[in-house]
């Protein structure tokens, strides 16, 4: 039986030498157990050539235990206080938006809007992205710029998503927890402990961590029921790992290069064609101060792709048929477009095909059928 783990053609950024960094666990956080997730170097020369049942045969990888905080452990009381605070508008300067808001069951737990939209009716400078496994991302937003998401979650709501203002999170904290709703939530999740942005940072990324994505078809698949995927949807897996090098950035069994190390970056063109550069959203190299970031931003997971558009982290792909076609096609010109971005002259039935697989990854759950959940 041949193995592949991380896809035939997973790791063809770490043999063309792309800058994809190895995960390190950070100091709050306990190394993950090793898994089948575990990067490995491999011959990709055979996947272009895969016969059309060769699929059955490999070992794919199968979604690993989330990673556990140690700074935030997990309790109860705590993920049901995080999931009324992510419902509740009141949590944003003038109670117009929510978590939820940016994160809607509708598009797949990602925005509704090209460019998410902040209190006030402000348009924002990006895409909401699927907010499904976010509890295993090394670095979140687009540009990796929050390296948990107890950072994330003070980011967005002091920042522009939710308009509080950094300096105003800890009085926001304590109204929340002065509401005779809330006052009870916030002492059995933090008894004695003093009600603060962080407490609610930390109640807010524990029900966050919750939001797993693993029991899709295609995990199925993986675990070994070969029935669990299509005809179909098995001739495009194979396009994916193979001919459409899809897997070489996203990566099973997460469908993102941005799990490992720091996140990986890539420029595809996204948001480059007909802008003055002075205009370009520089992405990770705002982050990073290095050139060679210029305009590359996080390999979004593809888990609930069919039901989260549109896509790309300014919005300007309508349609996943959109969004296939412009990465199959070699995505779009720029002085710093990825090596591995070319077109890999695809048929419009292999991208077809290609969608027909991705529906595969369509996350068994909703947001708020995890948010009523009994405790």
């Amino acid at each position: 039986m041949k193995t592949l783990l991380l896809g035939l053609v997973i790791l063809s950024p770490f043999a063309l030498g792309c800058n994809q960094p190895k995960r390190e666990p950070s100091a709050n956080t306990s190394a993950p157990a090793a898994s089948s997730a575990t990067p490995q170097a491999l011959d990709t020369t055979a996947a272009k050539k895969m016969p059309a049942s060769t699929v059955d045969s490999l070992t794919l990888p199968v979604m690993p235990e989330a990673p556990k905080v140690e700074s935030n452990p997990q309790t109860p009381e705590k993920i049901a206080l995080g999931r009324r605070l992510f419902f509740d508008k009141r949590l944003s300067v003038d109670g117009s938006v929510s978590c939820y808001s940016c994160h809607q069951d509708e598009q797949g737990g990602g925005g509704k809007d090209p460019l998410a939209v902040g209190p006030l009716n402000k348009t924002l400078p990006r895409h909401s992205p699927v907010i499904w496994n976010a509890g295993h991302l090394p670095a979140l937003y687009w540009d990796g710029r929050a390296d948990s998401l107890e950072s994330q979650a003070k980011g967005a709501w002091g920042g522009a998503n939710m308009g509080v203002g950094k300096e105003n999170l800890d009085k926001k904290a304590q109204e929340m927890a002065a509401l005779p709703e809330y006052a009870k939530d916030f002492q059995q999740a933090f008894p004695g402990k003093k009600v603060d942005a962080d407490v609610v940072a930390q109640a807010l990324s524990a029900f966050e961590r919750t939001l797993e994505c693993k029991a899709t078809a295609y995990d199925k698949y993986a675990a070994g029921d070969k029935s669990a995927l299509s005809v179909e949807q098995k001739a495009g897996l194979e396009l994916f790992l193979g001919k459409g090098m899809c897997s070489a950035c996203h990566a099973p069994p997460f469908f993102s290069a941005a799990y490992f190390g720091k996140g990986a970056f890539f420029n595809v063109g996204v948001g480059t064609k007909d802008v003055p550069e002075d205009k370009v959203d520089v992405g990770r190299m705002k982050v990073s101060q290095d050139e060679k970031d210029w305009a590359a931003f996080k390999v979004p997971s593809l888990r609930n792709i069919t039901r989260s558009a549109p896509y790309f982290h300014d919005g300007s792909a309508a349609t996943l048929k959109d969004a296939v076609h412009f990465m199959a096609r070699g995505g779009q010109d720029n002085k710093n477009k990825n090596p591995l971005m070319s077109d890999k002259q695809l048929s419009e039935a292999e991208i077809d095909s290609i969608i027909k697989f991705l529906s595969a990854l369509d996350c068994e759950g909703t947001i708020q059928g995890v948010a009523q959940a009994p405790k």
